[in-house]
């Protein structure tokens, strides 16, 4: 009874499986994740949810409960597996935070709602494989940032002492000197910094053509390199996953031949 109980589990267990990795139902999800996203966009307008309120609260339970219902339909099928993949876990924690009571004392976390957005990066294959590029290139951007602050660091030092006195508003101390050469890496408003301290300091221009080539141009064209250079290793490593998985595939088939042909031979053996 026990064995028999075990098999129908598994049998349901299986079939649960394939709907849930079905392309429809996959499709069904992400048209939800889109709509759901569409309605939480329109509900930061006032005037439409006071006309509309009941029906973007009933349409977004609905949601929720779907997202629900979808998550326990993964764990029954996962079972402890479902915790070994982080994508299933972040679908897990976003769909949680929404569970929270609104008359909670963490009834702020429901504004965090909109993150079932970013669902969709678990769903779309190519964008996970940008999230796990990025991820790969973070020890590398934390030397460049590393080499940026140092960069950022010396610069500062060097304008404090040398234009201090002339635009204290912008290098008067360290700490004033670090956000105006900030400002000035993201190049937004620096030429007006600049000609403040060229009319008293017409030379002043060769430190921010310096400042300018080594903080924006070569330390940003350090990290497009990094992320490239991720996105590329991301790429070949997904090859040949699925080179692999492919190779697998065709094993298992030619398997499946061999014991049908064994087992056909038998039977003509049998006969005879």
């Amino acid at each position: 009874m026990t064995t028999r109980n075990n098999e129908l589990n598994l049998s349901l267990r299986d079939r649960v499986r394939g709907f849930i990795e079905s392309v429809p139902f996959e499709r069904s999800i992400t048209l939800l994740i889109v709509a759901n996203a569409i309605t939480l966009g329109i509900e930061s307008s006032q005037s439409i949810v006071a006309r509309f309120g009941e029906l973007l609260y009933a349409f977004d339970r609905l949601v929720l409960v779907a997202f629900v219902v979808e998550l326990l339909l993964r764990f029954f099928v996962y079972q402890g597996r479902f915790f070994r993949d982080p994508w299933r876990v972040f679908d897990l924690v976003v769909v949680g935070i929404a569970i929270v009571p609104a008359g909670s004392a963490f009834a702020v976390l429901r504004a965090l709602r909109v993150l079932r957005v970013l669902r969709l990066v678990s769903l779309v294959p190519s964008m996970r494989r940008v999230i796990g590029a990025l991820l790969k290139a973070l020890p590398g951007m934390a030397s460049i940032i590393g080499l940026l602050g140092l960069v950022l660091y010396v610069f500062a030092v060097m304008a404090t002492k040398l234009f201090g006195a002339i635009a204290p508003e912008f290098f008067g101390n360290v700490g004033a000197s670090l956000f105006t050469l900030f400002q000035v890496m993201t190049v937004e408003g620096w030429p007006d910094i600049a000609r403040s301290v060229m009319a008293q300091s017409p030379h002043s221009w060769i430190f921010f053509v310096v400042y300018l080539l080594i903080a924006t141009f070569m330390v940003l064209n350090l990290f497009i390199a990094v992320v490239v250079n991720a996105m590329q290793s991301q790429v070949t490593e997904d090859l040949k996953d699925e080179g692999e998985a492919h190779t697998k595939l065709i094993l298992d088939e030619v398997r499946a031949l061999r014991l049908e042909i064994e087992a056909l031979r038998a039977a003509s053996e049998a006969k005879r």
